[in-house]
């Protein structure tokens, strides 16, 4: 079966790894070809071709032709290599999602529209976040009776909104994209030493919630109980967050990137809780990671956050606001031999996430699409 997908990812045509080429490397051994389209990457690609027949098509037009583009080019693909089905990972301006259903029409090859998250859902971070749920609703309104399915890749928090947006449950699909590579993202023995009490890694951006996990660690400064903090990531917040922790106190540290996934995972083996105070997430990844280390999570009620952390068992959940955040943190903290009991329970709870299984899993229900299945 052969496959032509509709990516975010501009990461892979630089040859820079992520998770899309852990994705890629694994669908390479169920689709006999695949084709991706992404974005034009911000500086020239080096790579066209990954595993042997993963193709690589960075566009060579910015966003506003990028919908008229993935049709004329997908079309292209559709007669040379006769796909079965396309995938289009859909967000922002739903361009890839536009082009995705017109190429669908012209060439009869269903598409099925992934959604991970939706801005300002279940809460806005800012003005931004409101105007783009409004955008994603009208999108999947619009979409609900061009795609063959709705990819989703939480239990909970997707399917509610999609249904509620009047997308027919039958039409929602639950594959999720939580694949982790358990030989890289495990504890190790002896235990390394602790260099952060708490830790974020991912963009920053405004609803990952920064502001808050600072001013949370002023708050446990001012109760008596200060704690170091390391944040890993690059984004347009970066600057901004440096000076609110230099302003309010908080001993943090930034590092902009981590060069292997090896490195990463010692990151959470040294920290003593992972922080996640995002608004809206579809998984988030780094979570999961930190706990098949064996470090605990304190959360949000985001993403797939609802469904693997177990209040009590294997982290806490805060509130969207500073001081329940503090609270969570402060009592992870607090109480060494608990901690690592939830880290215990943290590592064993997302063994399912392994990454050949969970990938299958994925395969197989993007190929029970394509033949009109339901998985």
């Amino acid at each position: 079966m052969r496959l032509l997908m509709v990516s975010g990812d501009r990461q892979t045509s630089i040859g820079e790894r992520g998770p899309f080429v852990t994705l890629l490397g694994e669908f390479a051994r169920h689709f006999e070809r695949i084709d991706v389209l992404c974005p034009r990457p911000a500086r020239p690609p080096t790579v066209r071709v990954v595993e042997g027949h993963v193709h690589l098509h960075p566009a060579p037009v910015g966003r506003a032709r990028m919908a008229r583009w993935i049709a004329e080019e997908g079309a292209r693909l559709v007669r040379e290599h006769e796909h079965a089905l396309v995938t289009s990972h859909d967000y922002g301006w739903f361009y890839n999602g536009v082009g995705s259903a017109r190429l669908s029409a012209a060439t009869g090859v269903p598409y099925v529209s992934e959604i991970h998250h939706v801005p300002g859902h279940p809460v806005a971070a800012d003005w931004r976040e409101r105007f783009d749920r409004r955008v994603a609703r009208a999108y999947v309104r619009w979409a609900r009776t061009r795609a063959r399915a709705f990819r989703v890749v939480n239990r909970i928090e997707m399917p509610a909104l999609l249904q509620s947006w009047g997308v027919p449950r039958e039409q929602i699909v639950v594959l999720p994209s939580l694949y982790i590579d358990l030989e890289v993202f495990r504890p190790v023995d002896p235990p390394p030493p602790i260099e952060q009490d708490v830790c974020f890694v991912g963009r920053m951006v405004a609803n990952k919630g920064l502001d808050r996990i600072v001013d949370a660690l002023a708050l446990l400064a001012a109760r008596g109980t200060p704690a170091s903090a390391l944040f890993v990531g690059q984004g347009p917040l970066q600057a901004s967050v440096r000076a609110r922790a230099t302003r309010r106190g908080v001993t943090a540290r930034f590092v902009e990137w981590v060069e292997s996934p090896a490195e990463l995972a010692a990151i959470y083996r040294q920290s003593r809780v992972v922080v996640c105070a995002s608004t809206c997430e579809g998984g988030p990844r780094f979570t999961v990671e930190a706990m098949a280390c064996g470090t605990p999570v304190v959360s949000t009620r985001v993403g797939a956050m609802n469904e693997l952390l177990v209040e009590g068992q294997n982290g806490r959940f805060a509130g969207f606001d500073a001081a329940s955040l503090a609270d969570a943190l402060g009592s992870v903290l607090a109480d060494e031999p608990a901690r690592r009991a939830l880290g215990a329970g943290a590592q064993r709870s997302v063994q399912h996430c392994e990454r050949v299984r969970a990938i299958q899993v994925y395969a197989a229900g993007l190929q029970a699409l394509a033949r009109g299945e339901r998985p």
